[in-house]
């Protein structure tokens, strides 16, 4: 297994890059379809920040869906031991979904399906990754623009990747329907879905805004 250490705003020592590579080593024992970690070791410069200061997100990337961890502290060697334990539990996660899936027990769509009316989701953060960015002219907003590419997926795949991926939210298209949608957590095992209805035509358009209004 390939090992890639990317450093950001700070210099990786030998000493902790050694540590590093020798924690992670480990990983195959849970996952051994896995062909290449990529770690990203950054600091935050911002003192009031300094709780926070020493970052570390770990990704793995092989035969199979993509797993992704990060963990903030003020010791790199402290954040890198939150970021692997994350690693490994959703790593375990994607292994425990595998044998349930054999045993034929109630997958996660269905049980979802039982739950209650969702109500409004959480406003999605942003989680750092790397993205164009524009300015609005004369305004300090920034927009970020990212491009995910995928393919149609039923409901159970997508909380399965949100719960891989370590967000409170994933978008995918429904492979049923073909919309847009936004699988997101509410409280405890409870999750909301979010599909898109695009209605074209100006008229339809203002119909929708003026029913919003009076909503």
């Amino acid at each position: 297994m390939e090992i890639v250490v990317t450093a950001r705003h700070v210099e990786v020592k030998e000493r902790y890059r050694q540590h590093l590579e020798e924690k992670l080593a480990k990983v195959p024992l849970m996952a051994p379809r896995i062909q290449r970690l990529d770690v990203v070791v950054s600091h935050e410069p911002n003192p009031r920040q300094s709780e926070v200061c020493e970052r570390v997100e770990i990704t793995s990337v092989g035969k199979g869906p993509v797993v992704r961890a990060e963990a903030a502290a003020d010791d790199p060697y402290v954040a890198l031991d939150r970021a692997y334990a994350k690693l490994l539990e959703r790593l375990r996660r994607a292994h425990d979904r595998k044998c349930v899936r054999r045993g034929k027990a109630e997958s996660v769509a269905m049980a979802t399906a039982r739950l209650s009316e969702a109500t409004s989701p959480p406003e999605p953060t942003s989680d750092g990754v790397s993205a164009a960015a524009s300015e609005l002219e004369d305004s300090p907003v920034q927009i970020r623009e990212k491009v995910h590419r995928t393919t149609p997926m039923s409901l159970d795949q997508a909380l399965y990747e949100m719960e891989l991926v370590g967000h409170d939210f994933y978008l995918y298209c429904d492979a049923d329907t073909g919309q847009p949608s936004v699988v997101y957590r509410r409280r405890g095992w409870e999750y909301g879905v979010l599909h898109l209805e695009v209605h074209e035509g100006e008229e339809e358009q203002q119909t929708g805004y003026q029913e919003a209004a009076a909503g």
